[in-house]
């Protein structure tokens, strides 16, 4: 039965192998045309103008309240984990055919190309901010890589993009709301570039939540399962091993995320919210053609966001600080 599961998920990337193609063309412009970090930092080889927007940078860097600086540096860390993230989406099923030419691997690559921007803008601007230890963050993303991650979804493409549609969404919360302070913070650099971080995760949001969709069309009672499975056992964050140098694997994120939900970066709320949104977007309350187990687990899905937020409401916010050794204090 797990042979014959396996085989149909193949079936299906297969015969959407044309999708991913034109989602490489309509969701990825030519790398000439893209922004890259380079465009909103300062320019190392106009020496005269780039120590007075260095001062610029630094001196408003001094206003960011430390817990964003914090939450800052962990969306950072959790972008420069991209080697693990592309080598989890090469071994999916469907995906791992022996042809550059597949659509499929193209998009992977060019999706990685894009994120890699990520982590570079937001390296550099804490290595220009004079309010970073950036040794104790390259122990952290060093860490990071070498014990890469767990997210629960084995080689099944569909689990996987159930999980890359949430978490692409959540990370355009995080770099969106982080742009919102540092905006409030006076900090116009940082907001341009964390908007435009948050841009691209919207897109890429976009491109994987349209991959789910016309599973469904095809194949909707296991996508349905797969959809109620990782609910079920919960979306956790990339970077969930995250940790700092001579640090517990783990406890890191959870002070960066404690940091978060303390300034409304990314809570509880916006867990219930993608959820929500996922929900309504595939239009699971009217799927029909499902098998018995399918149906319930349809039922399980429309029922899911209120119990979730009761759980949420419930929850105790996070109080206690964190001292981290990625800022120099």
């Amino acid at each position: 039965m797990l042979n014959l599961i396996e085989e149909t998920r193949k079936e299906v990337m297969k015969y959407l192998e044309p999708l991913a193609e034109k989602s490489v063309e309509a969701f990825y412009g030519a790398v000439p045309n893209n922004w890259l970090p380079s465009d909103l930092l300062p320019d190392t080889s106009m020496m005269e103008s780039f120590v007075e927007k260095l001062k610029e940078i630094q001196e408003a860097a001094k206003e960011l309240p430390y817990e964003l600086l914090a939450v800052l540096i962990g969306d950072t860390l959790t972008e420069e984990a991209l080697p693990t993230y592309q080598s989890h989406l090469f071994s999916l099923d469907g995906m791992n055919r022996n042809s550059e030419e597949n659509p499929w691997r193209k998009w992977t690559r060019l999706w990685t190309a894009e994120e890699n921007r990520h982590g570079d803008v937001l390296n550099r601007y804490l290595y220009l901010c004079g309010r970073v230890n950036m040794r104790q963050v390259e122990h952290s993303t060093q860490y990071l890589i070498a014990d890469g991650f767990e997210i629960n979804t084995g080689d099944d493409p569909y689990r996987t993009f159930i999980y890359t549609s949430f978490q692409e969404k959540a990370t355009q919360y995080s770099h969106k709301n982080v742009a919102v302070q540092a905006k409030k913070a006076g900090n116009d650099v940082l907001s341009k570039l964390c908007g435009m971080v948050a841009a691209d995760e919207a897109r890429h949001h976009k491109a994987y939540s349209s991959f789910v969709e016309e599973i469904f069309k095809v194949d909707a009672s296991e996508m349905m399962l797969a959809f109620a499975d990782m609910m079920k056992q919960s979306i956790v964050m990339p970077a969930h091993y995250l940790r700092e140098a001579k640090e517990a694997q783990g406890l890191a994120f959870k002070h960066f995320s404690d940091c978060a939900q303390r300034l409304d970066v990314y809570t509880g709320q916006d867990y219930v919210g993608i959820v929500k949104e996922l929900v309504d977007k595939w239009d699971i309350g009217n799927m029909s053609n499902l098998n018995v187990q399918a149906e319930k687990a349809r039922d399980y899905l429309m029922a899911f966001p209120t119990r979730l937020a009761r759980v949420v409401e419930r929850a105790p916010r996070p109080i206690l600080s964190h001292q981290f050794s990625w800022i120099i204090s």
